[in-house]
């Protein structure tokens, strides 16, 4: 089977991105970005980002997850520390994150180091969650092997039953990452694949370097 995807084309023509109109510090440039697309493009699930990593097996792996905060220190997102991402976080914290917004045209890639956020902030996030949310968490082992949906689905109902009417706290493998950027690039479309890219490099005195890539 072949699929001839060679007449595919988009013109990439609702923006620009300019060196000298960018701020000095790249978390400026995301939050405005970030806020443009939410207020625009809402369809485009503005928190939605790849995260990749480098698996035990020596392989890359991304998928998609949810950005929950950013800050002038990092990007926040949680998950199960025991999970397959969590442990090739555990074993190589090197990671690149990924912000795809179409509608915008624009797309934003992350490189940096993601640890573990303090007990007690995912601990607020995690009493924040739908109580649903919150027992999923417990009921899933995430990424092992399990026999089928009806295993989850009664698992989720004995969870049910055992918490009702009680508080469900944090397990202790379940938690927030921060990741800490070394790089940040920004890209928007431009016609004629002539795309704008801006990278800011961290220095090691922690200054922000940016340059004009070719696209």
């Amino acid at each position: 089977m072949e699929n001839d995807l060679s007449n595919y084309r988009q013109s990439y023509e609702k923006g620009a991105l300019i060196l000298t109109d960018t701020p000095e510090n790249p978390i400026e440039l995301f939050r405005t970005w970030f806020n443009d697309v939410d207020t625009h493009f809402p369809q485009d699930e503005t928190n939605a980002m790849t995260l990749s990593t480098i698996g035990l097996d020596g392989y890359p792996k991304s998928r998609v997850v949810l950005l929950k905060k950013f800050t002038y220190e990092g990007f926040i997102f949680y998950t199960n520390y025991q999970s397959e991402k969590g442990l090739a976080i555990h074993n190589n914290p090197n990671v690149c994150l990924s912000f795809f917004w179409p509608g915008a045209e624009r797309q934003i890639i992350i490189k940096g180091k993601a640890e573990k956020i303090a007990k007690n902030l995912s601990d607020g996030y995690f009493e924040s969650r739908p109580r649903g949310s919150q027992l999923g968490a417990i009921v899933s082992n995430q990424s092992r092997v399990v026999e089928s949906r009806e295993v989850l689905d009664n698992k989720l109902k004995a969870l049910e039953l055992e918490y009702d009417g009680k508080t469900i706290e944090r397990p202790d493998y379940w938690g927030g990452y921060i990741v800490k950027p070394v790089s940040i690039e920004f890209w928007q479309g431009r016609p004629n694949r002539l795309h704008d890219r801006i990278v800011y490099t961290l220095d090691l005195d922690l200054n922000w370097i940016k340059n004009r890539l070719c696209p």
